[in-house]
């Protein structure tokens, strides 16, 4: 791995924490709307599949030393079995689902198809492990779980599309990214 990589690595672990920085709102169930989820995202579409999700690793790393980087100052091993545990835990796969979509296009898809990788990948495998962890540490049926899960949609698709744009806008602006 080159010092390029290492440092875009430790950028994108940066400004994913910083991303928790704008207010939560968090649901009567525990779990918190943040903008966190969008680093996910903009990591994977901009970095690809392998930096991405090592940006979101060592992320997660950072949070499970117990360094206060999500959202609301939630830090420490404790946080991923919570309800949002298994949302914390596919936030890399999310990451390297969405590069991997990216690099099929060069790191610059079409921007309908950056917006589904981005909703496939940040949305979608995010929930594929978030949304079973919550009905579990809940005790709520999967269905209940996924119900409750809906009412983040609309803000996961804003995110999906302001990932999308960015990460086409910096491609095109740094091409050697």
């Amino acid at each position: 791995m080159s010092t390029k990589d290492i440092v875009l690595i430790a950028l994108f672990a940066a400004l994913t924490a910083a991303l928790g920085l704008i207010p939560q709102i968090t649901l009567p169930m525990g779990v918190p709307i943040t903008a966190q989820s969008m680093g996910v995202m903009l990591a994977g579409a901009v970095l690809g599949a392998k930096r991405g999700s090592l940006a979101i690793v060592l992320f997660l790393l950072l949070v499970a030393a117990g360094l206060p980087l999500l959202s609301g100052g939630r830090g420490g091993a404790g946080v991923f079995f919570g309800a949002s545990g298994g949302f914390l835990l596919g936030f890399p796969i999310g990451a390297f689902v969405i590069g991997w979509l990216f690099d099929r296009h060069h790191g610059r898809p079409p921007f309908g198809l950056a917006l589904l990788y981005a909703v496939i990948g940040g949305v979608g495998v995010v929930y594929l492990l978030g949304v079973p962890w919550l009905a579990q540490v809940a005790g709520l049926t999967l269905g209940k779980a996924l119900a409750g899960s809906m009412a983040f949609l609309p803000g996961d698709a804003i995110k999906a599309v302001l990932a999308a744009i960015i990460a086409r806008e910096v491609k095109k602006s740094i091409p050697s990214l």
